[in-house]
């Protein structure tokens, strides 16, 4: 008996042992893991369409789906590998191709062209369907990837910029609400309608919007990062938590978070599958207004023992597993808020890196794969 227990304490001793010297590898090489990732992320989710497109699988491969919020992401992530030389112009350029393909049309016969993406492509019955309408934020994603991309391949920065500038001017025209200052969720949404003051939060992306002003010189761009950053100032200090909502209705001096199933779903009003990313977003930032919200944040999540994929404002949680579409963005928001108490979180969330990257879930891969690659 006595023997017995002495080997299971051993195995579980060697066990151990291996896990420690797993997560000290991976810690210890974190250039290893971003190359990991980002290849397993290449191979299970970059599809080739033709000879010189590809294009982010945000569906399965018996039901491909493309979104402009995903090829957004995925022309982000390929600027950020070919800095580490992991990947090549080539690559983001079949990309950017798949956008240039599918660019939208504002006017009711769909024959007035912009620079903004169609928000959805999907196979349907041999044939490839392409949804009229556009997403800001999928808009806002594909502008700062040409920004990058413009500093990184030199000989064509000229074409990345006059894309980047033709792209910015139509987000500004077509996707932006001049009584409240503020962006609207896509080119669909008519100022005389309720939509028109329709607030995403993930579309609050301080670094894009510095970047545009310079890049247009169009001091509009500061305003629409001061008017949005201050919205979502409002709605952190509308609850202890500090947490934010995916979707809010705004005025030009109020805001509130939406009811349920407003838009895309039973979770609109709580901190969810498009909050869930500004703790990415506002670590970023580098301004006093998007490190007072990421601080109140992570020092919520820093008293959680384990971080749910999904919040209601008050704290509650809506479901009881985790997910790297949450964990992903907490992790790189504490990098960058370092020993300022929220160190417990570097440890807890890094377990989205000691695993294979996903094979199902696009969103929580993706965002995975980007904060890995974007040092």
């Amino acid at each position: 008996m006595m023997k017995n227990k002495l080997i299971g304490v051993f195995f579980l001793l060697i066990v151990f042992g291996y896990i420690a010297v797993f997560f000290l590898i991976r810690i210890n090489n974190p250039k290893q893991v971003q190359l990991k990732t980002y290849q397993e992320w290449k191979k299970e989710y970059l599809v080739n369409k033709g000879h010189n497109q590809t294009f982010v699988n945000a569906g399965s491969r018996k039901n491909p789906i493309a979104l402009s919020e995903a090829q957004g992401f995925g022309l982000i992530i390929t600027t950020k590998a070919a800095k580490l030389g992991w990947a090549k112009e080539a690559d983001f350029d079949k990309l950017l191709n798949y956008y240039l393909a599918h660019q939208d049309y504002v006017d009711d016969k769909h024959t007035q062209r912009v620079s903004l993406m169609q928000w959805k492509q999907y196979y349907r019955h041999h044939h490839w369907i392409s949804e009229y309408n556009s997403a800001t934020d999928g808009d806002l994603y594909i502008a700062t990837a040409l920004d990058t991309a413009s500093r990184i391949w030199p000989k064509k920065a000229k074409y990345y910029r006059n894309l980047e500038i033709k792209l910015a001017n139509d987000i500004l025209r077509y996707e932006y609400n001049p009584k409240t200052g503020l962006l609207t969720t896509g080119d669909w949404v008519r100022l005389d309608s309720n939509y028109a003051n329709l607030f995403r939060t993930s579309d609050v992306l301080p670094f894009i919007f510095t970047n545009l002003a310079k890049t247009t010189k169009n001091d509009k761009w500061c305003q629409v990062k001061n008017a949005m950053l201050t919205k979502l100032v409002q709605l952190s200090n509308q609850h202890k938590t500090g947490l934010i909502p995916d979707f809010a209705w705004a005025s030009k001096k109020s805001v509130k978070a939406v009811a349920p199933k407003t838009i895309a779903g039973k979770n609109d009003g709580y901190y969810a599958y498009n909050a869930c990313r500004l703790p990415w977003i506002l670590a970023k930032g580098h301004d006093a207004k998007s490190r007072l919200i990421e601080r109140r944040m992570l020092k919520y999540f820093a008293k959680q023992n384990i971080v749910y994929g999904g919040y209601k404002l008050t704290g509650k949680t809506l479901v009881k597993n985790q997910s790297p579409s949450f964990s992903a963005p907490i992790f790189y928001g504490v990098n960058h808020f370092r020993g300022q108490g929220f160190d417990n979180l570097f440890v807890s969330q890094q377990y989205i890196y000691s695993k294979p990257l996903p094979q199902d879930d696009y969103y929580g891969a993706t965002l995975t794969t980007l904060v890995a690659v974007d040092r």
